[in-house]
């Protein structure tokens, strides 16, 4: 019986195909959109977790009290910082770290890059790539007494677009600043492009660069094993504190763990598909809008259709099912062109992304719960959609329905 009426269903979208297709238009652009963003918010989002994954849990990030870029902090620490952070419970090593935007001269060509400046001494050195996401695949690692030595980003080495078809090779003069290095070691593909072409330097060529001996950018610091991160991470700020005579509140300086920072961008990330799954629910109540008016506009064409089926037997769950099946169909059909176009489109954007912005961190991800969800909601508003226009076609009266022209 129930195969009957949704073989009556179907029969009744083919009879209307039209119609049939312009309203599942509405269903069509809203799944579509909610597919797409959703899963590359998703992609983003598990890249960025992966990345602060990379640089390890036991890491503390400390910087100076304001933020702007790279450089241009309101504020710098200092070696005092560091001797301060340094002897707090729980930390096993404290490196400075400096950071700003300088211009990068080779083959007459020139190009803004981000300069890091790193302590050589060997355990800072190892926190700092770590934390820097620093893994060499060509060449060497800086070490201690280097000078004028430099490691490059993997576009520095690979994009031809740079320097007019010519790629920084290890052996190769680069100018910092009007100054020359001689680049030592390719970085790893990171997959942010403007990690990408991060240049890495001994601190104190960077000191003579950016003419600031005892200042820095940032201190990275490594948690002893045992210690918990969060702990520590107060227990610093309780230091500093007490070091600047400042009272709690009035810090001019962050301290934050790694893991918290991640769990910041996590609820960024969570607003964000909060906002655009409204915005694509805004379609598809237009949509359901569109499948409403169909349905309705059905139920008056097919009155002394319905009138017949009752004369012969039909009971009003009969008829109100078969109309049910019909708008629910019409949501279905439109969330599973959505879900195809909304795949399509993401694995497109993944691949231009890929290839064009050299970025990994957009990424096309689709969980089962996504394209299942997405197909249940596209039925539910379909099948919502037509519940008034249902009911009214089981309420009509045989006799009513037969004199209906």
């Amino acid at each position: 019986m129930i195969a009957d009426l949704f073989i009556l269903a179907v029969n009744g979208v083919r009879k209307r195909s039209l119609r049939s297709w312009l309203t599942i238009v509405g269903i069509f652009i809203g799944v579509a959109a909610l597919v797409s963003l959703v899963s590359l918010g998703q992609g983003l989002q598990g890249a960025v977790n992966d990345q602060f994954l990379k640089l390890g849990a036991n890491k503390i990030f400390i910087s100076p009290g304001g933020f702007g870029p790279p450089g241009a902090f309101a504020g710098k620490l200092t070696d005092h910082d560091v001797s301060v952070v340094k002897r707090v419970k729980g930390v096993a090593v404290a490196t400075p770290h400096t950071v700003a935007f300088v211009s990068l001269s080779f083959k007459s060509r020139v190009t803004s890059v981000q300069l890091m400046g790193i302590n050589l001494v060997p355990k800072e050195k190892k926190v700092a790539f770590e934390a820097s996401n620093v893994e060499i695949t060509d060449g060497r690692e800086l070490k201690s007494g280097d000078r004028k030595k430099a490691i490059v980003g993997y576009n520095l080495a690979h994009d031809t677009s740079l320097f007019g078809g010519k790629v920084v090779k290890v052996g190769d003069t680069i100018q910092i600043e009007g100054k020359n290095f001689e680049a030592i070691g390719i970085n790893k593909k990171i997959g942010n492009p403007f990690d990408d072409r991060n240049v890495y330097i001994p601190m104190d060529d960077s000191a003579e660069i950016f003419g600031q001996k005892d200042k820095f950018d940032f201190i990275f610091v490594e948690v002893s094993e045992g210690a918990k991160p969060t702990v520590v991470a107060d227990d610093i700020k309780k230091r500093m504190r007490r070091d600047r005579a400042l009272e709690e509140g009035e810090e001019n300086f962050g301290v934050q763990t790694f893991e918290s920072i991640s769990n910041s961008f996590n609820v960024i990330f969570s607003i964000v598909q909060a906002v655009i799954f409204g915005i694509a629910s805004i379609s598809l109540v237009v949509g359901a809008i569109g499948i409403m008016n169909t349905m309705y506009t059905a139920v008056l064409e097919r009155t002394r259709e319905i009138g017949v089926m009752k004369a012969v037997g039909a009971q009003n769950r009969d008829i109100l099912f078969v109309f049910l099946f019909e708008s629910g169909l019409l949501g279905l059909t439109g969330g599973l062109l959505g879900v195809a176009v909304g795949v399509g489109f993401t694995k497109l954007v993944e691949i231009v992304a890929g290839s064009i912005l050299g970025s990994t961190l957009i990424r096309a991800v689709f969980p089962w719960y996504l394209i299942v969800g997405a197909l249940l909601f596209s039925f539910v508003v379909g099948a919502g959609s037509g519940v008034f226009p249902a009911m009214r076609a089981a309420k009509l009266k045989p006799v009513d329905a037969l004199r209906y022209a």
